[in-house]
């Protein structure tokens, strides 16, 4: 009996589930082309169509211009070169602020924070600047272009400091969204829809799953729902 992740029936690991999906046919990328893609390369495919189809755009956050520590922007400096793909230092209450300002300012604004372990000292510049940002200023101003993106949760192995899962502090706060991933299918389309979404929007990306499992993921821009539960298996008493 095949367990675990990889072999998880709710997977879209063939082409005949993707053209199955009703999710995706309603997005009308469901009889386009496919790519097997792992959740790391989804999310790094969302990245590379979003640094071309907006000149805007940047991503930012500590050792990202050599693909981040789990190799999730790997080769993007390369191909959209160090002005929009670029290292910053070992702060992440700097990197937050440092992307409140660049959204501010007009700029889509991808930020990572290396582990979610370490976004506490950010905390106070999410919750207290990005999320109000817009209230306080009377739509005058907003941070609404930026997305922090961040490793979360357990492998087990890493310690206290590397295994926390601290996204329900962030779902308590107005003016965030908060975005977890579950797939390689949907970690594509919830990211780009998480950099377009009019508001700040967390995405704390599970890194157990970067590499757990593959599915055929459409190649086509497309952007899954960030206000809307996904159903997996509908029934009459209970629905996934």
């Amino acid at each position: 009996m095949d367990l675990g992740v990889a072999h998880s029936k709710l997977l879209l690991r063939s082409v005949a589930a993707v053209r199955n999906s009703a999710e995706l046919q309603m997005l009308g990328v469901a009889d386009g082309e496919t790519r097997k893609m792992n959740m790391c390369q989804a999310i790094n495919d969302a990245l590379r169509l979003t640094l071309t189809t907006d000149d805007t755009a940047v991503v930012f956050g500590e050792d990202v211009a050599f693909g981040g520590v789990f190799r999730c922007s790997v080769g993007l400096a390369d191909e959209f070169g160090g002005e929009r793909v670029f290292n910053t230092p070992l702060t992440e209450q700097g990197i937050a602020g440092f992307g409140i300002g660049m959204a501010a300012m007009g700029h889509t604004s991808i930020a990572e924070i290396q582990f979610a372990d370490y976004i506490f000292p950010a905390f106070d510049q999410l919750a207290n600047e990005a999320a109000k940002f817009r209230y306080r200023s009377g739509n005058e101003f907003n941070a609404g272009g930026l997305t922090v993106r961040t490793p979360s949760a357990a492998v087990g192995h890493g310690g206290h400091y590397h295994s926390q899962s601290p996204e329900a502090f962030f779902a308590h706060v107005p003016g965030l969204k908060v975005v977890v991933p579950r797939s390689a299918v949907q970690a594509k389309g919830l990211l780009m829809s998480a950099i377009r979404d009019p508001n700040p929007t967390i995405v704390f990306e599970p890194k157990i799953l970067y590499r757990s499992a593959v599915e055929q993921v459409p190649v086509d821009d497309y952007m899954l729902p960030l206000s809307q539960a996904e159903i997996l298996k509908p029934g009459a008493d209970v629905t996934v």
